[in-house]
């Protein structure tokens, strides 16, 4: 086995992993940019109403929901799935 051969042999095995850390890293800091921007229009809504914030129950139940929402049409988006 020469050197190249055993270099690219090393390479393949750890792609697999590599991408997968990518992608964590990426959609982690999306997620945190997205919810960074969610709570900067939060403080924004409560500054404009001159209140203090408040989500109530229906809110965050809204919140929560559209959250899992979300994540549905994410983990679809490879599938080929059709509704």
């Amino acid at each position: 086995m020469t050197e190249e051969t055993a270099v690219e042999n090393t390479q393949s095995v750890e792609n697999p992993q590599d991408w997968k850390t990518k992608v964590l890293f990426v959609g982690g800091m999306v997620g945190a940019v997205l919810g960074l921007g969610a709570a900067y229009l939060l403080i924004q809504k409560a500054e404009r109403e001159n209140r203090p914030l408040s989500l109530g129950t229906g809110e965050g139940i809204k919140l929560g929901l559209l959250a899992l929402g979300a994540l549905r049409q994410v983990a679809q988006l490879g599938s080929g799935e059709k509704d």
